[in-house]
């Protein structure tokens, strides 16, 4: 039985909203299933003619026999933001010919995780893939033991560099950090997310940083079976089977039953309390909702939030409201989606937890997540640690059929870089367009689901390529991918 992520809200803090659209909600709820869009829905994506260059990659210089020195970096964010964080420490290692320390994370003052590199990704695995391309080691030797977090909070230090600008350049870091490194033998980079560029690298750099993302950065053995067993029962079939009320005849159920049978998709629910803050929208949850959204902006913002400075239709209409479990929910129905379909919730908590789930939930039965899924004993060793929790989501999200996300991030771009990566179906809801559709409370079902449909034909997947100052995090084409001929029809 799916259990909630947050069982309530504070007492006074949010009061529980009724559906915010309940004309759209009605319609989905009495819609007529196509057996065709069911099949095209859940076929997987054709060849489109790229695939993945890093196999063929040969560093371009072979590997230097001795380094110049060795490179500490600290990573904040949560496990996405992190992930970059490794990769650009690789590209940045290569780049000054200098040895990594395997990348310290801070403590996530958020989730208040403080899960380190090794509880998280698989060392040995990460040393191997990368042995050819950089020098990389567990730990610093003895005489580099003092250069250590602690060291670098009590003072100034000659070795710490805390003024790398965001995505710098690969001369930054040869002209202010290497002369650290030749001068003592070491250098450490605090803060380091977001510190290198994504324009004017080597092809073999930008190539390295997509081997450390997609080929070396493994999660530890017990995410992966945690995350092959939740897989395993989202694939068998469920206990009931629910369909709509409009379908007319057996076989017809039958068949649309079949198109979707043991697949799954998996939603990230992105609905947490700092999200609903921080978009300065309104969710329906009333005045108290409302003082209590507003107090914890300045609280940890300081009330420095520029969307707050619009209203709720303007913010909309331009996109920028996360959609809420009941607007995701109305989404997955216009595309087709019927009410048989397997959905797997991947998040950490849903701001207002079960209530707010609820008409999500009456749309799509048969929905899991973790504590669904497995027993407390199979979760004790990620339960309580936000970064494992969400590992075990990114392995399982890797695994489905189709993955979406409710609104962008961190998670959301991850994933569709490497679902690109891998050719598989990942639909970006156009949050404009719903943000605008949504407003119109006159709205009838069949116009809402005409126009998703038509904004997401080419949202499903179709590879983008990375444009400049993009993100080759979010678009690994062409950096990280080969142009392929296609097989003659």
């Amino acid at each position: 039985m799916f259990q909630p992520f947050q069982k309530t809200a504070l007492a006074g803090e949010w009061n529980a909203p009724r559906p915010r659209h309940m004309r759209l909600l009605e319609g989905a709820l009495d819609r007529e299933i196509s057996i065709r869009q069911q099949v095209e829905l859940w076929s997987p994506l054709a060849d489109q003619g790229w695939k993945p260059c890093t196999e063929s990659y040969r560093g371009g210089l072979s590997l230097p026999e001795k380094s110049l020195g060795f490179l500490q970096v600290f990573l904040d964010g949560g496990l996405n933001q992190q992930r970059m964080g490794i990769c650009d420490a690789v590209a940045v290692a290569k780049i000054l010919n200098v040895t990594l320390v395997i990348p310290r994370l801070e403590v996530n003052p958020v989730w208040q995780d403080s899960s380190s590199f090794a509880d998280i990704f698989d060392v040995d695995h990460f040393l191997s893939i990368l042995k050819d391309e950089v020098h990389i080691v567990r730990e610093l030797p003895t005489e580099y033991a003092w250069s250590t977090r602690d060291y670098y909070a009590t003072g100034i230090r000659a070795t710490r560099i805390k003024t790398a600008p965001g995505h710098a350049s690969a001369e930054w870091y040869v002209e202010n950090v290497l002369p650290v490194i030749q001068s003592y033998g070491i250098a450490a980079v605090a803060p380091f997310s977001h510190r290198l560029a994504f324009d004017n690298l080597p092809e073999s750099i930008q190539r390295l940083r997509c081997k450390v993302n997609f080929e070396a950065l493994n999660f530890v053995p017990h995410i992966r079976k945690l995350g092959d067993a939740l897989v395993h029962r989202l694939r068998s079939p469920p206990s009931t089977s629910q369909t709509s009320g409009t379908m007319d005849t057996t076989d017809r159920i039958n068949t649309i039953i079949k198109a979707g049978a043991g697949k799954f998709v998996v939603l990230h629910l992105r609905f947490d309390k700092d999200m609903a803050a921080h978009s300065g929208c309104d969710f329906g949850g009333g005045k108290a909702e409302k003082l209590a959204l507003a107090k914890y902006r300045q609280v940890i913002w300081q009330g420095r939030v520029l969307n707050s400075l619009l209203t709720d239709e303007e913010l909309r209409n331009k996109g920028r409201c996360p959609l809420t479990p009941e607007e995701i929910g109305l989404l997955l129905s216009a595309l087709g989606f019927s009410n048989n379909t397997r959905l797997y919730l991947a998040s950490h908590q849903v701001y207002g937890g079960e209530a707010r789930i609820s008409t999500l939930r009456k749309l799509f039965p048969v929905m899991e997540n973790k504590k669904s899924l497995a027993s407390v004993e199979e979760l004790a060793d990620v339960e309580g640690k936000a970064s494992l929790m969400a590992a075990v989501d990114y392995y399982v999200s890797m695994k489905s059929d189709i993955f979406i996300s409710a609104s962008p991030g961190n998670m959301h771009n991850a994933l569709l870089a490497h679902r690109a990566y891998l050719n598989l179906k990942t639909i970006r809801p156009n949050m404009i367009l719903l943000g605008q559709l949504l407003v119109n409370k006159s709205l009838e079902w069949s116009e809402f689901e005409g126009a998703v449909l038509n904004a997401h034909k080419n949202r499903q997947g179709q590879l983008r390529l990375r444009k400049q100052k993009q993100s080759i995090y979010t678009y690994p084409a062409p950096d990280c991918m080969c142009k392929v001929a296609l097989a003659a029809p």
